[in-house]
């Protein structure tokens, strides 16, 4: 059998990206959770003082854990530009390099800086410096965001440049990183690590409640996270269909293989459910809603969408498409419903097993959401790395392809052992009863009272 260097390159370039977006899609919401953590450590009374630093201080081995594993991912993220991709680096590098080291520059300086403090400075610095230090970090996570989304929203919609012999030329940077589709993919990212990071530390303090190792901060934070949650979720809904209107206009061929629109038609329905047949270039056993895809895409029962017909071999692949918008819509309707149960029954004191089981059922529902609408963005640009300008199978690297298969074999082995690692963690904190924490604490707090005392 013949192996394919450019399907393998695509399938290594997306288990990659795959593994290493599912850490930022914790860490960058969960700095934001313990920077509010500890503003109500700073500003609480005593008794609450210390489960918000109870809070604090579990949740902060969670996020450098999280972070480190973002981190070693990432560096493998650029390194394949070169490796598996040089031609996008040869024709985009001198927008696509800066943009990268920006990152380096403003971000991961701040994060790296700051994330000791947050971990080793209790007794070191004081509240208001931990408290400074969380913040920068919660900055410098939400800038790496910032700089790889404007980049990636650029190959999506480029701006800002010019043409010389085959290579992109920079013409104007505000353009370049302020892209037309750069604010809505930015915003839509950061509210869905919050949504991630929200269900995330709900679903195992639920966990952890269910296994009664909890204590008050337990319950302090599942209420911060399903109250959260019950905010971001329909915000994520309004900014996912702004974000939708301009793929409409950037990217019809992405929204006609998302609806499985065959044919441009004024009035199209919505396909709920169905089996796109690329080959028969039709949708089997479709069930459809007349005229809801032009409500919802154009916001006029009669607009019009263009079909896949229309872009012949230059649409992506239709049944990955299809099948990841219902995901990411499904789980992000599903998480909607949840924070509001939750949230109702947290209001009403009516706690009970069953919304327990809930929450923690959902702990990792913002990694199927973040994954599946990172597919439809990622293949949705296909057969194009930059749209319009460079397709993918021009920028791809000569190598053979069981040297591209053995380094994909390899990274998977690496990156299945990387998340058992962090899932059995998980587990492991999670287990521990939160009094041998809280009693820690209090040493520490009796020790300084001492120290001053003396």
């Amino acid at each position: 059998m013949e192996l394919d260097p450019f399907i393998l390159s695509r399938i290594q370039f997306a288990a990659n990206i795959s593994f290493h977006i599912l850490f930022p899609s914790i860490s960058i919401g969960l700095c934001w959770l313990l920077v509010y953590f500890r503003v109500r450590y700073t500003f609480s009374g005593r008794d609450d003082r210390l489960d918000w630093e109870y809070a604090y201080f579990f949740w902060v081995k969670v996020f450098a854990l999280t972070f480190a594993l973002g981190v070693v991912s990432g560096i493998t993220m650029s390194f394949q530009f070169g490796t598996n991709w040089p031609g996008f680096m040869e024709r985009a590098g001198n927008i696509a390099g800066p943009l990268l080291g920006y990152e380096v520059l403003t971000a991961f300086f701040l994060e790296a800086s700051f994330l000791g403090i947050m971990l080793y400075g209790k007794n070191l610095v004081s509240s208001r410096t931990h408290l400074i230090s969380a913040f920068l970090v919660a900055i410098g996570t939400t800038l790496s965001a910032f700089w790889i989304i404007s980049l990636n929203s650029w190959m999506h919609t480029p701006a800002g440049f010019t043409i010389e012999n085959g290579v992109f030329m920079v013409d104007d940077w505000w353009e370049i990183v302020f892209n037309p589709s750069f604010k809505y993919r930015f915003i839509h990212v950061v509210l869905a690590s919050l949504l991630t990071a929200s269900f995330f530390v709900a679903g195992i303090s639920a966990l952890r409640a269910r296994k009664n190792v909890d204590g008050p901060a337990t319950w302090k934070v599942i209420r911060t996270g399903v109250f959260f949650a019950a905010v971001l979720a329909p915000l994520q809904i309004f900014v996912g269909d702004m974000h939708g209107l301009v793929a409409l206009e950037n990217q019809p061929a992405k929204i006609a293989a998302v609806e499985g629109i065959w044919e441009t038609e004024k009035g199209a329905p919505l396909t709920l459910f169905g089996f796109p047949d690329e080959e028969a270039r039709t949708t089997h056993f479709a069930i459809e809603v007349p005229k809801m895809a032009s409500i919802i895409l154009t916001h006029h029962a009669d607009g019009e969408i263009k079909g896949l017909n229309e872009f012949e071999d230059a649409h992506p692949p239709v049944a990955p498409l299809f099948w990841s918008f219902r995901v990411m819509v499904g789980v992000g309707f599903l998480m909607l419903a949840i924070a509001w149960w939750g949230s109702y029954a947290l209001l009403k004191d009516r706690v009970g097993p069953w919304l327990l089981r809930a929450l923690s059922g959902m702990t990792f529902a913002g990694w199927v959401a973040t994954l599946a609408g990172w597919y439809v963005t990622e293949i949705g640009r296909q057969p194009w790395v930059v749209q319009g300008y460079i397709r993918a199978s021009e920028v791809v690297a000569d190598h053979a392809g069981g040297m591209v298969l053995s380094t994909l074999i390899g990274y998977l082995a690496l990156y299945a052992f990387l998340l058992v690692f962090y899932i059995f963690s998980l587990h492991y904190l999670s287990s521990k009863p939160a009094r041998s924490l809280r009693a820690t604490i209090d040493f520490a707090a009796n020790k300084n009272a001492a120290t001053g005392a003396a």
